[in-house]
């Protein structure tokens, strides 16, 4: 925001409550001041109020240090290019603008995708831009391309630019029409609780929870980034914010930095899987999927959960072995007082739930929790706004915005092509048939293509592409539509923290100071688990709640054993035994993955002779310890 300053600042501040108004009126239905848009119109407005400040937040180059020409022009094509369509917005449908226009709007179109295309670059990376622009311009070529599974209609430049720009499948579909209608409020309620000291909060209650354990200021790390996360629903965010407290502290308590900067990379990557926000994944999905969001929310906290017991057995794992003691009390906040500094915070996550759950209004919801901690923060001293404090909060909140709909815009272009071509219905008929209907086959061709698109898309793009080509394929094979999708969104998560490209643990290794390879493969290696996961989800639906209480409640079950043995052997220490032997280790390892099949006498066997060969290994090391001791007294 350095760039933002002066009357620009002024315009972002004006385009961000402008824009935040289109979004209460629209999802309250309020019709202030008579004004109730169309749907496609409450969209191209919402461009106008966001996308366009985004050519003035983020730089063309690094090097741009103060807006330049380049971006006002860019900024000034934008407003009046979605103004335009925007008050066209009636003619378009009922002319069908979408597939022949008159010449203005057409020339808007064609800006209008160039635009989208570069704010994609300048948000999302060469690579985004590249993937998404390549895709833009498929139809042009789809009839023509040698692979006859991606053959499909093909379409002229101008009829293509038009359904792009003002069909509801392309820039305009399901994913920008989901974040206008339910992400914006909470994307807002996460700067607020952001800004008015939510963050300190919860790093703060990590502390006073966590703190006095054994490796305690890595527990604080898992704790407060998985809390954070939760908000923000960005590794990368994530890092930068809570690592700079988090890995100093590790480093400090004796945790070397490669093992710091691992543990915030692989805890804050939790945040991208982790209800409610996910990133925004959550919400598309429940678009994709046709269920409440509530229903999403609930699905995923279970493996999620899961995700973060495993990081948290293997980092008191290491503290048990390194002998790494706790944070002294006397240096920790006191839980209570904790609570009663930062109930402020916990309300309005209450109320947040409370309307989820009774009102069942997911949109209206975010407000609701806003409007009540921005009335608490007045209302103490210690929290209350300046008028300045007041300003960067809501070009904060422009800057979050700007870039998840500038994102959200440019990946929609993904979502038209497959869509205008049909080759998104073609693709995923022919992923089943290469499969033969075997699960096992399709579930790690889908793992490998969703591990690579991470590599250079991030987590919503990643999972908006294949949720159009893979997700349907695995619900052709019959597995749960939710299990398909959150299995999707797992593996395109695995990249952050996973080498060659491991964005969240390069950051953190900046932050750290540490080797950036090493600091990845450590990731990996905490992370691991999030690899066995997605299968657990799709070959134990019941692990989402999909089946009776009782399918549900044994599958939480397995899982949660199994995932216990893989970061047990992982981490290489076992809690009331300790450090395991490799023998030990692949036994719990193989016996951790048996806990992915969904039969109860099996997974109880397994367990059951894990359990007799964990008592045999433990009983002789207790007898070869007791001689030991006998040996030193007699001598």
């Amino acid at each position: 925001m350095n760039r933002i300053h002066g009357p620009w600042k002024v315009i972002v501040i004006i385009a961000t409550l402008l824009g935040v108004f289109l979004s209460v009126n629209h999802v309250f239905y309020l019709r202030l001041f008579g004004f109730a848009p169309l749907q496609n119109e409450y969209l191209y407005y919402l461009l106008a109020a966001f996308m366009s400040i985004s050519f003035l937040v983020l730089p063309a180059k690094k090097t741009d240090t103060s807006i330049r020409y380049y971006d006002v022009i860019a900024f000034a094509l934008t407003l009046v290019a979605t103004m335009f369509l925007g008050l066209n917005s009636e003619r378009i449908i009922l002319e069908g603008w979408d597939w022949v226009a008159p010449v203005l709007p057409t020339v808007a179109a064609v800006v209008l995708w160039a635009l989208v295309l570069e704010i994609l670059r300048r948000a999302g990376g060469k690579i985004l831009f590249a993937i998404c622009g390549l895709i833009s311009v498929y139809p042009l070529f789809a009839n023509v391309i040698p692979v006859y599974f991606l053959q499909g209609h093909s379409f002229d430049f101008i009829t293509l630019a038009n359904n792009h720009i003002m069909s509801t499948n392309s820039v305009l579909g399901v994913p920008l029409d989901t974040v206008g209608t339910l992400v914006v409020g909470f994307l807002v309620f996460g700067v607020i609780l952001t800004h008015t000291g939510g963050g300190a909060f919860f790093f703060k209650l990590a502390q006073s929870v966590f703190g006095s354990q054994r490796g305690g200021e890595a527990k604080v790390s898992v704790a407060g980034s998985a809390f954070f996360g939760m908000l923000s629903g960005s590794a990368i965010s994530n890092v930068v914010t809570t690592g700079q407290m988090t890995i100093p502290a590790m480093k400090k308590s004796g945790y070397d930095s490669e093992y710091a900067a691992a543990v915030e990379a692989t805890s804050s990557t939790g945040g991208t899987i982790a209800p409610p926000i996910m990133g925004s994944a959550a919400f598309i999905m429940a678009s994709f999927v046709g269920v409440a969001y509530l229903e999403i929310v609930v699905a995923a906290a279970i493996p999620a959960a899961l995700y973060f017991i495993a990081v948290f057995l293997q980092v008191d794992g290491y503290a048990a072995k390194h002998d790494l003691r706790g944070i002294p009390k006397r240096e920790l906040p006191p839980l209570l007082k904790t609570l009663s500094e930062g109930w402020i915070y916990l309300a309005s996550m209450v109320a947040l739930i409370l309307v989820l759950v009774f009102i069942q209004s997911e949109g209206q919801a975010p407000y609701y929790a806003s409007a009540l901690i921005l009335i608490l923060a007045m209302l103490r001293k210690s929290t209350r706004f300046s008028f300045k404090k007041l300003g960067d909060m809501i070009a904060d909140t422009g800057k979050v915005l700007g870039e998840i709909i500038s994102l959200i815009a440019g990946v929609g272009l993904i979502v038209g092509a497959f869509s205008a071509t049909g080759v998104s219905f073609s693709f995923s008929r022919e992923l089943v048939m290469m499969a033969g209907d075997n699960l096992l086959l399709l579930l790690i061709a889908g793992a490998i293509t969703s591990f690579i698109l991470g590599m250079g898309m991030t987590v919503s793009a990643s999972y908006i592409f294949l949720a159009i080509v893979l997700a349907p394929a695995l619900v052709g094979v019959g597995v749960d539509p939710i299990a398909a999708h959150l299995f999707v969104l797992y593996w395109a998560t695995a990249s952050y923290i996973t080498p060659p490209v491991a964005l969240a643990a390069f950051t953190a290794s900046g932050i750290a100071n540490s080797n950036p390879l090493r600091t990845s493969i450590v990731s990996t290696k905490l992370g691991i688990v999030t690899f066995f996961i997605p299968f657990f989800i799709v070959y134990q639906p019941a692990l989402i709640w999909s089946g009776t209480m009782t399918e549900s409640l044994l599958s939480i079950g397995t899982a949660s054993v199994g995932v216990f043995l893989i970061g047990s052997a992982l981490q290489g220490y076992l809690i009331g035994y300790g450090s395991m032997t490799m023998i030990h280790r692949a036994l719990f390892s193989i016996g951790g993955i048996t806990m992915l099949v969904p039969n109860i006498a099996v997974n109880i066997a397994v367990v059951s002779l894990l359990i007799i060969f964990y008592f045999i290994t433990y009983s002789r090391k207790k007898l070869l310890k007791d001689n030991a001791t006998e040996e030193n007294v007699s001598q």
